[in-house]
């Protein structure tokens, strides 16, 4: 490989490169529960909004427009409950909203399926799922419950192998990162969890 083919590579996919950057940094703020993960995470649902558009994954276009809502929803749900310390408390998840968002996810895929389907989507039905349970485990970390690490796991990995087969090498490499990074959030965000229970206790 010569400096002139990684030239062209950079030029001709600058944007997937700069979105793999954001969304690992994003990410990684978000198991440190840092306020700072918002506006990166922004940043990062943009780019991709823009690489999945021009791939004609469009389920994941529009998710990345879901995002943008959430992420912005994220920020103020968790500005409002820093403690006096400046840290984010985790939130645990109910049996119910877990039911909820499950039942949610599912019943969006099939939504989300049939009019990716009429849109002639690459991977609709596939795609459909992914997009709408990502949705739920946004909306899990919006709301700060640690559920949402153990979803975005599956999801994660069930992507990678999406983006393998549509030739978004970086983007399965940055997935599989992903998986690293969601393991790590279950991690700590747990160990919060049992330090908020002992406090209360």
């Amino acid at each position: 490989m010569t400096w002139t083919t990684v030239a062209i590579y950079l030029s001709e996919n600058w944007v997937e490169i700069a979105g793999f950057i954001t969304t690992v940094a994003g990410i990684w703020l978000t198991t440190k529960r840092s306020m700072l993960c918002w506006p990166v995470i922004v940043a990062a649902d943009v780019l991709y909004l823009v690489v999945f558009y021009h791939a004609q994954l469009l389920s994941d276009a529009l998710l990345q427009a879901f995002f943008l809502v959430f992420t912005f929803y994220g920020w103020w749900n968790w500005r409002r409950g820093v403690r006096q310390d400046g840290e984010v408390r985790v939130v645990p998840l109910s049996a119910r909203s877990l039911w909820i968002g499950l039942l949610a996810g599912a019943a969006g895929s099939f939504v989300l399926g049939i009019l990716a389907k009429q849109l002639h989507a690459a991977l609709p039905f596939l795609d459909a799922t992914l997009t709408s349970f990502s949705l739920v485990a946004s909306w899990w970390g919006a709301r700060k419950h640690t559920a949402n690490w153990q979803l975005w796991i599956v999801v994660d990995v069930t992507y990678i192998g999406e983006y393998i087969y549509k030739d978004l090498q970086a983007t399965a490499l940055l997935y599989a990162i992903l998986v690293w990074l969601a393991a790590l959030g279950l991690r700590d965000w747990k160990r919060a969890e049992t330090k908020a229970d002992q406090i209360a206790a």
